[in-house]
């Protein structure tokens, strides 16, 4: 009896610290998300740079070392001759723009005032100012934070370029972390996970490009002011599906709106119509290579990552969710609910 309980209360002391070790793993992870996110920023241009690289292996059989390399030069050298070539308009542009939405916010203003509805809806806005105007105290931990998001994308460019160079090597280190028997199935997730990231990417690329060149032609032809500018804004935004947009639409209508009226419905036209193009047109395209991640998903993620991480979680939101889709669809959906189109889905081999 006094042996048996002796092995009972050994047994409960083990599960008991197991737990606790679990718990304060957990703990410890949590703590160090901003750091994940870092690493997935890292794989997502280690992405980029091999899917630029991967043409220079296949048919100038280069080793992976110069082929990034190669890559990586050819990525500076473009947006070097694009910043040579239209660099001098953007910044005119965009100093232009700075200078134009106070001017066309004050247009506004007084175009409001002149009706009792106006007047309550700027009633409204400045009581809003108001609250928010706290925000000026925290200038200086902006800048702080500024500083440092641009420290952290150096590890991550950095980072980026060495995974590039090795995936294979640092793919096995994590399969290598689990039992042998699972070893295969993981590595299959993780080269699946990275085909989605990869067609993700250049579908963006494709959507960013497209975007950013209709709307700045577009509002250019209705009249509004520093069209490049804006449509250059628009085109980044596209990187965070359904927020960005939204929110880069905001400068383009103040500045219509302070023209005149018909200048302002035909850029909320332009707007719209590109966002229809993007969202019936090229993201469907997308879709037939990658397995779509519904849209509604894809907003509670940008919010919930944006909550949790800030700026970083919601700039990396859409890839996240992207993986995260890949790796449930797989291995819950298609192994443990049986359910083989989904994984067939995930792996491109569905009928389209």
């Amino acid at each position: 009896m006094f042996f048996a309980r002796n092995r009972l209360d050994a047994g409960f002391v083990q599960k008991t610290l197991f737990l606790l070790m679990v718990v304060g793993l957990s703990l410890l992870a949590f703590k160090l998300i901003g750091i994940w996110l870092l690493v997935f920023g890292a794989v997502v241009v280690a992405t980029v740079l091999r899917a630029t690289a991967e043409p220079l292996v296949k048919y100038l059989k280069l080793k992976d070392n110069w082929a990034v390399l190669l890559a990586l030069l050819f990525l500076v050298s473009f947006l070097a001759a694009s910043g040579w070539l239209f660099g001098s308009e953007i910044v005119r542009q965009t100093n232009n723009l700075s200078r134009e939405l106070p001017e066309a916010w004050a247009q506004l203003q007084e175009r409001l005032r002149a009706s009792e509805a106006g007047a309550t809806v700027l009633d409204q806005i400045n009581n809003l100012g108001q609250q928010a105007s706290g925000v000026l105290s925290l200038v200086p931990k902006i800048a702080g934070e500024i500083a440092s998001s641009i420290a952290n994308l150096v590890v991550v460019v950095v980072a980026g370029i060495f995974m590039a160079m090795h995936p294979r090597s640092y793919r096995d280190g994590v399969v290598r972390l689990f039992p042998k028997s699972q070893k295969e199935r993981v590595r299959d997730g993780l080269n699946l996970s990275g085909k989605a990231l990869r067609l993700w990417l250049l579908g963006q690329l494709f959507s960013m490009v497209l975007v950013g060149s209709l709307t700045a032609i577009g509002l250019s032809i209705a009249g509004v002011p520093s069209a490049g500018a804006l449509g250059l804004m628009s085109g980044l935004a596209q990187f965070v599906p359904i927020v960005g947009p939204v929110v880069s639409a905001g400068p383009g209508l103040l500045l219509a709106a302070s023209e005149n009226m018909t200048t302002f419905v035909a850029a909320l036209v332009i707007y719209v119509g590109v966002s229809q193009l993007e969202s019936n047109i090229i993201t469907p395209m997308v879709q037939k290579h990658v397995a779509a991640v519904p849209t509604v998903i894809t907003l509670f993620a940008v919010l919930g990552f944006g909550s949790l991480l800030g700026p970083l979680g919601v700039l990396f939101a859409t890839p996240l969710t992207v993986v995260a889709h890949t790796l449930v669809m797989k291995f819950y959906v298609g192994e443990v609910l049986g359910d083989h189109g989904a994984e067939a889905e995930v792996s491109g081999e569905a009928e389209t």
